[in-house]
């Protein structure tokens, strides 16, 4: 226990350590033994079925990332022609897809870096970074540690380009959440990043990309 000493004259207010506020949590959760049993529920009451329409999984992400302002490519030919129209020249990328999309921006004239200088971070226009998957039925992107060479790569520019495979897609959320792994952090960026708590004007690009793309290469 410790005593706070506000203003001139003495006023003795009990603060305490984390420790014991931790013990505490304990001693008084210790007669909780068991945890209620969820609640039986059927899945495909979770899915959104307009959302799914269609087979193609790709189709469906693309539809749904779209429709939260993301933007999809199938060509490396796509990606250069949207850097350049935007005059975005400056970037990071992934070493391990520097053969399949790295070397080919550099060809195009495109200053490409494989070591993302924190000290420079608003010099890069652009980062490039692998994608774990996706879900088809939101639209989103996963991002996890595992696979995200530099997280502030990922964060940091205004466009973020997310390469991933067409056999990484999942078709639902419940599924996505099935196939999460060990990375301590992963991130579902459902388009660019978006805020609406000042007068409930929805603005992009405040804490992270204005632009996202989802690259799928194979």
């Amino acid at each position: 226990m410790r005593a706070l000493v506000i203003g001139p004259s003495l006023c003795y207010i009990p603060t305490m350590s984390r420790e014991t506020i931790l013990a505490k949590v304990k001693q008084a959760t210790q007669g909780i033994a068991d945890k209620a049993e969820y609640p039986s529920y059927d899945v495909s009451d979770l899915h959104s079925a307009r959302r799914l329409e269609g087979t193609d999984l790709w189709e469906i992400f693309s539809r749904n990332f779209r429709a939260v302002n993301g933007k999809t490519m199938r060509s490396l030919a796509e990606l250069v022609t949207f850097l350049q129209s935007t005059e975005q020249i400056c970037g990071y990328c992934d070493p391990v897809l520097w053969d399949a999309v790295g070397k080919g921006l550099t060809e195009a004239g495109l200053t490409v870096e494989t070591v993302y200088d924190r000290d420079q971070y608003d010099r890069y226009q652009f980062g490039i970074t692998r994608a774990t998957g996706a879900i088809a039925e939101s639209g989103s992107l996963i991002l996890d540690d595992d696979h995200t060479s530099d997280r502030l790569a990922a964060l940091s520019p205004w466009t973020h380009i997310a390469v991933l495979i067409e056999t990484s897609i999942h078709r639902t959320i419940p599924e996505a959440i099935v196939a999460l792994g060990d990375a301590p952090n992963i991130i579902w960026a459902t388009g660019p990043s978006k805020t609406a708590d000042v007068e409930g004007i929805l603005i992009e690009g405040v804490h992270g990309p204005g632009e996202q793309i989802a690259l799928c290469l194979a």
